[in-house]
């Protein structure tokens, strides 16, 4: 507690006024005379108990009533957090400003960091004289002193968003030790400390599990004053699309395919547009598709559209939503697919070839597809006695449908073709022998030992794809825990007894074996891969009616066969291997075929490019020959990326696309309660404009005068002396 006026407690020595007075003008006793003087004596000694007791208590308020008035002249004040010191002493001050994408919300024509930047300005220049100020942003580095409170203000007027903007507790804390730390390295921070804190309240600046961490932070230094300026809107409007779903990033020439994304709304529902654009031969944004619908508060509405028909090559679009909104980073999302040639898939088995592969190549390459051009598979059968014959290097894929022991030259073949970075498929089936397969020219490419098979008559074994994590089995995440797989009962399967070190486990039976195992082949920088599965997927006499080892091909419901063999083939092929959409902030990783220049531009394509050709410049990034594959690290911006090398004739050319992450337009508050659970009850002022950080500043800084609250208690307290003292006076004189 300080007193702005310490010297008026002097006045407290008055409180021996009443004492004296007391003293000097006590009521003496009347005297009596009455015969029966015991009775007299009695009711005198009761007398002088009373008279006593209420000249007492009538002191007590008289000296009461001094000493409140004493102490309410000197303005006593009290602080919450700590001896500050007065209103004009120098400051040592952090200002961290919240700049997530969210910031750009704009209400009355103006963002919410323009509104941040406005009360940061004004508090810089409110500042006293000589005080040190450092700004904290949403930038990796956890900020400096600035100069002078002019620098400060420059660099408050600097600000800018930022897709890879960190949480604003983590800035908090960054502040909260450089306040803490320029004390200790014997910089010349002031007495008082003060933290300012420019945010949007948005729930996804504030979460973290570090808050027990952060509240323990703060809570070392109580003199730290904390003040929270609210920027926020308390019920702001939005459309927003979220994430963009892809039926495949890696296409066939001719293949069809969908792209979707889902219309939430924040705030007042109405009907709203959704375009599709493809950029054409010339750059230029092409609609291909557009649907209105209407969305309701707080709804998210799924839009989708087909398409197909795309060139060989990087195709580049973006999905939208038309109108304006509070917030515009989330009304448009970008996305690339590769389109490439259809990959060509080799399958060797036991004559009658086409009748064995008839299911695989149907899940392949439909028979519809095929005689229109859009299969994204070319399959070729050839007898397996032949294989040792074929030209492996130009195939996609080898399959091999329940091979027969192979000559040692065949495996080596196979072995040879998945060093130089091929994909080989094996099915094993009726015809496997296990001496013959484990041998070591056949173990090159197997995944282990072969065992005896394991047999299930009754039927009730079957696949299961909810537990893995295995990139090939991505498409089923979306349908986890509705996959039909139990009306596709395995009979048969053989068992790896053994599996080599670095095999890795696709997917397994209900009873936990592996059915589909994953065996790597490294080469120097070449990387092939092996798929084994334990179970047939061909067609035969050994392998249908009676002797049938599964019914995963020709089930009643066997669409779940179809989409496994076609992301097994799909991700054998390479067309999960090279991503071309990421999030901000996300190294982009492209491999590059090897007989390529090594030395490519790097170049955003412009949001409009109708009116700009290009939005910034391009950016050289150089491949390690050694290794055939470029990085790119500056992904802060969203939108579709060209990546270029040797001109526009004969030259190469890749894309990618990069948006914000979803969470990075969700408008959600948080409220006053769960802000005092991550700073801490009673550690931080809430203002939403000058007038209350002023007010709490000054609170701060000076404290809570108690001035108010004991002249109502001199009020009271005389109120009481002169309702007693007029109670006992008049009882005196009966």
């Amino acid at each position: 507690m300080d007193f702005v006026t310490p010297t008026l407690l002097g006045g407290t020595v008055l409180a021996v006024v009443p004492v004296v007075l007391h003293l000097v003008m006590r009521q003496q006793p009347r005297h009596l005379e009455f015969p029966a003087l015991r009775f007299v004596r009695q009711r005198q000694s009761a007398n002088r108990r009373k008279l006593k007791l209420r000249h007492l208590l009538l002191l007590f308020l008289r000296t009461a009533v001094i000493c409140l008035l004493a102490a309410a002249l000197a303005r006593p004040t009290i602080h919450a957090s700590g001896v500050l010191g007065d209103q004009e002493a120098p400051v040592a001050a952090a200002l961290v400003f919240d700049t997530s994408p969210r910031m750009d919300y704009r209400q009355q024509n103006q963002s919410r960091l323009q509104a941040a930047q406005d009360i940061g300005t004004w508090l810089v220049q409110q500042l006293p004289v000589e005080s040190q100020v450092a700004v904290v942003d949403g930038n990796q580095g956890d900020g400096v002193f600035q100069v002078d409170l002019g620098a400060a203000k420059d660099r408050v007027g600097r600000l800018e968003t930022s897709s890879l903007a960190r949480p604003v507790w983590e800035r908090i804390e960054a502040a909260a030790r450089l306040l803490d730390e320029g004390r200790q390295d014997g910089q010349d921070l002031r007495e008082r400390k003060e933290l300012y804190v420019f945010t949007d309240l948005t729930r996804p600046s504030w979460e973290g599990d570090s808050s027990a961490r952060l509240r323990e932070l703060l809570a070392k230094d109580a003199s730290l004053g904390i003040y929270v300026i609210d920027v926020g809107v308390a019920e702001p409007r939005n459309f927003a699309l979220g994430e963009v779903r892809l039926s495949s990033q890696v296409l066939a020439r001719n293949q069809p395919w969908t792209i979707g994304t889902d219309l939430a709304c924040v705030g007042n529902g109405e009907k709203r547009v959704v375009e599709c654009y493809l950029y054409d031969r010339d750059g230029q944004p092409e609609k291909r598709g557009q649907e209105e619908m209407e969305v309701k508060p707080n709804e998210a509405l799924e839009v989708e559209f087909k398409l197909g028909g795309q060139e060989v090559g990087s195709q580049r679009g973006y999905l939208q939503v038309v109108g304006s909104d509070g917030l515009a980073i989330d009304d448009r999302r970008y996305f690339t697919v590769d389109v490439v040639p259809p990959w060509k898939v080799l399958i060797a088995a036991v004559p009658p070839v086409a009748e064995r592969a008839i299911y695989l190549v149907e899940a392949l390459a439909p028979d519809g597809f095929r005689k229109t051009g859009r299969a994204r598979f070319e399959c070729r059968l050839v007898p397996i006695a032949e294989l040792a014959h074929e030209t492996l290097e130009e195939q996609a894929v080898v399959c091999l449908l329940d091979p027969p022991p192979l000559g040692d030259e065949t495996w080596e073949r196979l072995y040879t073709y998945a060093k130089a970075g091929g994909s080989v498929a094996i099915f094993l089936g009726p015809a496997c022998q296990p001496e013959a397969f484990n041998k070591p020219a056949a173990q090159q490419l197997l995944p282990g030992t072969i065992g005896p098979p394991a047999r299930y008559p009754e039927g009730n074994l079957y696949l299961t794809t909810d537990d893995s994590q295995h990139p090939l089995l991505a498409r089923f995440r979306a349908w986890r825990g509705s996959v039909p797989w139990d009306v596709l009962p395995v009979y048969v399967y053989w068992q790896v007894t053994k599996p080599e070190a670095g095999v890795l486990s696709v997917c397994s039976y209900r009873n936990l074996q592996p059915a589909i195992l994953e065996k790597p082949i490294v080469d120097g920088l070449s990387k092939g891969r092996v798929l084994t599965m334990t179970t047939p997927v061909s067609y035969g006499a050994d392998t249908s009616g009676d002797n049938a080892w599964n019914h995963l091909a020709d089930g009643l419901d066997n669409w779940p066969y179809m989409v496994l063999m076609d992301q097994t083939f799909a991700y054998l092929a390479g067309g999960g291997d090279d991503p071309c959409n990421y999030t901000t902030g996300a190294t982009v990783v492209l491999k590059l075929p090897p007989d390529k220049p090594h030395s490519y531009l790097v170049k955003r394509i412009a949001d409009d490019p109708l009116t700009v050709a290009d939005d910034s410049p391009p950016v050289r990034k150089t491949a390690n020959p050694q290794q055939p594959e470029i990085r790119v690290d500056d992904t802060e911006r969203p939108g579709n990326y060209r990546v270029t090398a040797g001109g526009d004739e004969g030259g190469f050319e890749r894309g990618f696309s990069v948006n914000l992450d979803v969470a990075a337009s969700n408008l959600a508050r948080i409220d006053e309660q769960r802000l005092a659970e991550i700073l801490g009850e009673n550690k931080f002022h809430l203002a939403r404009n000058r007038e209350e950080i002023d007010r709490n500043v000054s609170a701060g800084r000076v404290g809570r005068e108690l001035f108010p609250l004991l002249m109502v208690a001199v009020a009271v307290v005389l109120g009481l002396e002169h309702l007693l003292s007029n109670l006992f006076y008049r009882e005196g004189r009966k």
